[in-house]
This record gives structure tokens, sequence and C-alpha cells, in this order.
């Protein structure tokens, strides 16, 4: 019985000698330690617990016009993405069969649900008020070429709204120089604003609309150096992003990237809070607990921050309706401009056509005696018939610059619009070369067959429209059957 008390004594001293109070008072202590050190260290994990998917294209090796930096800026920004959890989808210098095809299967992904970004380094121009993306390997001779060798910009969003994802980014670098600018009537510099978008779409331009973007001189352009910057900073959201964007690069080159939202939530590109590791690198201090005079200063800076946020989104709305009342302004100007052409034509004040007789009328067409007819709505002064037979284009160029009726000398050979913009639908006209294939054209101008020669060329063959149809076609221009010329004029 007495050996019992002497082994529990002995097991007791050596649990005391290996496991000294102090060590089993820190285990017992340890456990909330370790779980404050693991909370320190999720902050700066990035998570995305929603899909994103990108579709990035830059395009540099144009053959007018080349860019040095657009593939530099999608390899980047590509990088970026995938960097911040996206899946990634990079086209260089694609052409446009590869651009429409790389957009469809784009749109097929995010029918999958989840954030949709496009990203476009390049050229792009605005035709009558569309925005379109230039491929590599566009043969753009005039406007008109743009809509059939360029990708309207509104299909990336018709993808996003047909996938209905719910959340789409959308990043367009491409308000540079237009390189087919001197070839364009109506020479607009920049692109335009959309005027619709999907809801919870995000839309950013480079510059502001009207205006173009630098290329750059170094290896990105500006205003993808700075995507790249603040787009990795934790705790931003995308408004914020964009606002120092823009910040930076106004004060560097003065260039103003502009943006349109429908956005109903925030996305963070990188989430977390930048703030609480700022905080810690300037005070070298690794503090769990705060008192209540560092949350108090705390909350100030967020309310100033709050309030600074405020006061640049006020001027960006600012900014774009003063860009807005610009544009109305210039609107207004040119509707009275051409009221004023109206109360001219309706006085008779008609370009060269005084010294004529009127003869006849038909809608906004005016023939006169002397063989011609006034076109009021483009002032267009049209031979009042063709030269009857057929021939080929060189023969025609040759008729229409020598035709002189009127008294005028300064006769050519229409273009394709021109002679597109006779066309009428509504009217019909007797077919002398076919007759059970009436022209539709107004009577006043007297077309024999169904195809009058157009001036535009392309190798050994030349443009004809067919008033038959309204279409126009590439031909030999030593074709002669069923051809016709028809001269036209400026009436002003």
């Amino acid at each position: 019985m007495q050996a019992m008390p002497i082994r529990i004594f002995l097991v007791l001293f050596i649990l005391a000698l290996i496991y000294p109070s102090s060590l089993i008072a820190e285990r017992i202590q340890s456990p909330p330690d370790i779980k404050r050190e693991s909370a320190e260290v999720l902050p700066g994990l990035i998570a995305t617990p929603e899909r994103r998917t990108a579709l990035v294209i830059g395009n540099s090796t144009y053959s007018s016009g080349p860019l040095k930096n657009p593939v530099n800026d999608a390899a980047d920004i590509a990088a970026m993405l995938k960097k911040l959890g996206f899946t990634v989808t990079l086209k260089r210098n694609a052409r446009l069969q590869e651009m429409d095809e790389a957009m469809e299967a784009f749109g097929n992904r995010l029918k999958r649900g989840g954030v949709g970004l496009f990203y476009y380094a390049g050229h792009g121009v605005q035709v009558n008020g569309t925005n379109y993306l230039l491929p590599i390997g566009a043969k753009i001779n005039k406007e008109a070429d743009v809509k059939y060798q360029a990708v309207d910009a509104n299909k990336i969003l018709d993808e996003m709204a047909t996938a209905n994802n719910g959340l789409n980014i959308v990043m367009l670098d491409a308000c540079r120089d237009n390189p087919f600018a001197r070839s364009f009537r109506n020479a607009s510099r920049g692109l335009a604003i959309v005027s619709s978008a999907p809801s919870g779409t995000f839309i950013s331009y480079s510059t502001s609309p009207g205006n173009v973007a630098r290329d750059g001189d170094g290896r990105n352009s500006p205003y993808t150096a700075a995507l790249i910057k603040y787009m990795q900073e934790p705790g931003l959201t995308i408004s914020d992003v964009f606002i120092n964007v823009r910040t930076k690069l106004k004060k560097e080159t003065g260039q103003v990237p502009w943006e349109l939202s429908s956005l109903e939530g925030q996305f963070y590109f990188m989430p977390g809070s930048a703030r609480k590791s700022a905080d810690t690198v300037s005070t070298g201090k690794a503090t769990v607990e705060r008192d209540e005079s560092s949350v108090s200063t705390t909350a100030a800076t967020d309310d100033l921050d709050d309030e600074q946020r405020k006061v640049e989104l006020e001027k960006q709305r600012l900014e774009k309706e003063e860009a807005l009342l610009t544009e109305k302004t210039t609107l207004e100007e040119k509707r009275r401009q051409l009221e004023e052409k109206k109360k001219q034509l309706a006085m008779g004040k008609r370009p060269s056509a005084s010294a004529a007789n009127e003869i006849r009328r038909d809608g906004r067409f005016i023939a006169y005696d002397n063989g011609t007819v006034l076109d009021t709505s483009t002032t267009l002064m049209w031979a009042a018939r063709d030269n009857g037979n057929n021939i080929n284009w060189a023969n025609a160029k040759t008729y229409c610059e020598n035709y002189r009726r009127g008294g005028y000398t300064d006769w050519r050979m229409p273009t394709q619009d021109e002679l597109a913009g006779l066309y009428d639908a509504g009217k019909s006209q007797q077919n002398e070369s076919s007759p059970r294939l009436p022209l539709h054209l107004t009577e006043l101008i007297d077309v024999t067959a169904c195809c009058p020669w157009a001036s535009e060329t392309r190798g050994s063959d030349a443009a004809l429209f067919i008033f038959v149809n309204g279409k126009w076609r590439w031909g030999p221009q030593s074709h002669d059957s069923y051809t016709r010329a028809l001269p036209v004029r400026s009436g002003k």
C-alpha cells in the first residue's frame, strides 16, 4: 500500500520536468494567437468566386497607318487579367473573320455566367455615328467600304446582351487617328458615344468623344499603361480604377478617358483593402487591434475619400454634359444651315439653273429645258438622258467628261453612292434594253439600260450600279453590254 503513493509521486515529478508550467500555460493561450496570425494573411489573397472571361485583341501591322503599341498593350493586359483570375483569349493582328469568330466564341462562353471583359487596341473609326474596329488586311478605299471591311463595335455588345451574364466590361483603346480620313466624305475624329448597351455594362474609351488618343512612345499606350498600374491595386472598385486612370492621363498627357456605365453593383479587379497594407508599411508595425483614436482617424479618412470620389464623379458628369452640349450646338448649327439652304431653293435660288426654264417636277427633282435635271436634296445636276448605247468604262468616262449640255464644262462620271442616291424602289420607268425588268428611279432621268458605270475602279474592274434591284457590282472595264454613261456635276 505504501508503494502506490511513491509511484504516483514519481510520475508527477517526471511530468513536471518534461512539461514546465510556463510551457503548459503558453500552449493553453496559443490558439487565439494562431488564429489572429491567419486572419492577417487572408486579406492579401485574390478571392474571385464568380467566373471571369476575357477576349483581348491587339492590331498593329496595318498597311495604312501601322501602330507600334497595340500588340504589346494586348499582351500585357492579357497577362494582367490572367493574374486577376480571368480566363483570357488573346488575338494578335487579327483579320476580319478571325475577329468575328473570336467574338462569337466569346459570347458563347459568356452564356455560362460570370463577368465578361472585352479589350481592344488598334485603329477604330466612326461612320455616321457607328463605331468600327479595323482588322488587319482591311481594304478600305472609301467610306462605304468600312461597313463590309471592319467589325461593328456593337457586335460585342450584342454578344453580351444575348449571353445575359449580368456584368460586362468593354475597354476600347481605339481612338487613334483615322488612317483613311482623306478618302472619307465626312471624316470624324475619335469614336462616337454608344447610345445603348446591355444593363450591367461598363464601357471605357481611351479618350473623350471626338478626340484621338496617343499611341505612346514606350512599350504601352498611356491609357493601357495606367490601366495595368491601377487594376492590380487591392480594394479599388472599377469606378475608382478608371477615375485614377483619367486623373493620371489628364495630368500627364491632357488625354481624358471616358466611361459609360449601367452597373448595378460594385466590381473589384483585385479584392481586398489597399488602405490597411499601406498603414502597415508606413508605421512598420503589425498591429491587430486599434485604439479608439486610430479608428476615428480612419473613419475621417474614409469620409474624406468618399467626398473626393463624389467630387470626381460630379466633375466627370459635368464634363459629359459639356461634351453633349457642344455636340448639340454643332448639330443645331448644321440644322440651321440646312434650313437656310432649303429656303434658298424654295425661293428659286438654285445654283447654275437660273439661266434655264423649269419644265417639270417629280418630288425633289426638277427638269429644265437645257437637258439637265437638278436633285434639290443633294444639289447634284444630272444629264436628263444617258448616252443611249452600250459602252465600256473608259469610253463612258470620256463621254461624261466631254459632255456639254446646259453650257457646263465640269461634267464627270458619278460615284456609286451618287447613283445609289437616284434609286427609288417606289418608282419605275421602262427599260429599253430589257422591257420585262423595269428601272427604279425618277422618270425625269431617262436611263435606257440597267447598269450605268460608276467612277470607282479596282484593278482591271470598275463599279456598275444596277437600277433593277438597287445593288452594285464589279465588272471588267472592257465590258460593254447593258452598260451606259450618265454624266453628273455639282450644282454648287
